[in-house]
């Protein structure tokens, strides 16, 4: 077993992009699900930002932001070309006002707005963009998966999830096949592991490779 260890939320997506990161690049790290609202103490005194994820070297240092995560694993190891497929600015796009627009449309009751509606048209603006993209090279980056499609598909299936049915009815045929594909590949299910929430004292258990 590995001296690194992973702090993770199995549902979050900023986790699930730092998983598949590592796994495709070959990173054994022990794997610690977090249960948000009773988050370890051993988290906290590493990482007092109290999110998910956050990977913790050996030597004591650690990440605790999901890009660096997956910027630190393919500098390592990247077997599939990742970081060749690399768009800063449409992942800026996506972290900040498409996820604006999504946790108002998922969660409108935290926000003094609560209209779902002007946040979710907001997102189809993000998923049209999208639409051109996949139409012309099947990724987003090109004609294969890469940094800038691990990084998003989680936030687009969590914005797909709210309402399955309005979703699958848009007119976007080309986001839903590259969501469908990104779903069912061996990787995503791979990082999809069910554990149990991490306690002191457990036994150590690897993310899966």
């Amino acid at each position: 077993m590995s001296d690194r260890v992973l702090y993770s939320f199995r549902r979050c997506p900023y986790a699930m992009r730092a998983r598949m990161a590592l796994v495709v690049s070959g990173t054994r790290c022990e794997l610690r699900e977090v249960k948000l609202s009773d988050k370890p103490q051993a988290m906290l005194d590493i990482s007092p930002k109290a999110t998910v994820p956050v990977l913790v070297h050996s030597d004591g240092g650690f990440l605790e932001e999901s890009l660096d995560i997956m910027r630190w694993a393919l500098g390592h190891t990247d077997p599939e070309g990742w970081l060749e497929q690399h768009d800063a600015e449409l992942l800026a796009e996506c972290d900040g006002e498409f996820k604006h627009a999504l946790d108002h449309y998922k969660y409108p009751n935290r926000y003094d707005d609560c209209d779902p509606l002007p946040h979710r048209a907001r997102g189809e603006e993000f998923l049209r963009k999208l639409e051109a993209r996949l139409a012309a090279n099947g990724q987003l980056c090109g004609e294969q998966r890469g940094f800038t499609d691990i990084a998003i598909f989680p936030f687009i299936r969590q914005f797909a999830n709210h309402d399955r049915e309005w979703f699958d009815a848009l007119d976007l045929p080309h986001v839903q096949r590259w969501l469908a594909g990104h779903l069912e590949s061996d990787l995503f299910k791979t990082v999809m592991q069910r554990e149990k929430p991490w306690k002191p004292g457990d036994a150590p258990i690897p993310l899966a490779l």
